[in-house]
């Protein structure tokens, strides 16, 4: 069977005291993997493993759990390897990228923060503050309403200027977070968001930088703030290449 990987640790790792259960239905046991200096936590992969709700948070519950008794770099949902025999090949062959990645990310977590636009809000402000725009939306209400081609300018306007605030909004949002983080990322992907940036900070400090979100969002009431964290910071792990991909590049 397939096996499922979430995270890897040093060798010394604890095996989980108590059970610990992962993806699928029934969930799998989760099981320790030892190579080397390196160790991985897995279980066996259901067949047709999707990202339901149910298993996206089984696999961050399992990195918690293990977590919770020493380092684990956590993988993204959804890493596979053909068994276990390949998940040893794979620690032994990428020891040092993986221990110089625990070094890195050992006491830090990760925070998500997306941003997207209130829509009356910033209405309200691209007529506040393009004068052209307030000019024809005031000229068009004295005239009960305008013709055609007029209305059809001042929905031109109005795109365009909302879409120059989406820029300096997201400009906004990165000037006033990054500086509280020791590196920034682009989220998981997704849509209909301005800002989706991921932060890494070290885990005994991260109240500076949720106060500075609640700030943000006090001054800024046209944004809509979505925060996630402390995560484990998924997206701070590079991923590892094989010596046939650094071949390939030479």
């Amino acid at each position: 069977m397939t096996t499922y990987v979430y995270g890897i640790a040093h060798a010394d790792h604890p095996a989980p005291e108590q059970p610990v259960l992962g993806v699928g239905d029934p969930p799998r046991p989760v099981r320790i993997v030892r190579a080397g200096e390196l160790a991985a936590v897995v279980s066996d992969c259901p067949d047709g493993l999707r990202p339901k709700r149910r298993d996206l948070l089984a696999h961050q519950h399992v990195l918690t759990e293990t977590g919770s008794a020493g380092a684990v770099l956590p993988l993204r949902f959804g890493s596979l390897s053909t068994d276990d025999d390949a998940v040893r090949g794979a620690l032994g062959e990428h020891t040092e990228h993986y221990k110089t990645q625990l070094a890195e990310l050992t006491g830090r977590v990760e925070y998500n923060v997306k941003a997207s636009h209130r829509e009356e809000a910033v209405l309200r402000l691209v007529v506040d503050d393009e004068p052209e725009v307030r000019r024809l939306t005031e000229a068009l209400q004295a005239s009960g309403g305008g013709d055609y081609n007029e209305r059809v300018h001042l929905g031109e306007l109005v795109a365009n200027a909302v879409r120059a605030r989406e820029v300096r909004d997201a400009h906004t949002v990165e000037r006033a977070l990054a500086p509280l983080a020791e590196q920034s990322a682009p989220g998981p992907e997704g849509t209909g968001w301005l800002v989706n940036l991921s932060f890494l900070l070290p885990q005994s400090e991260t109240a500076p930088f949720t106060e500075a979100v609640h700030r943000l969002a006090e001054e800024q009431p046209q944004l809509e703030l979505l925060v996630n964290g402390p995560l484990p910071p998924y997206s701070f792990v590079r991923p590892a290449q094989s010596a046939a991909e650094h071949a390939g590049r030479d």
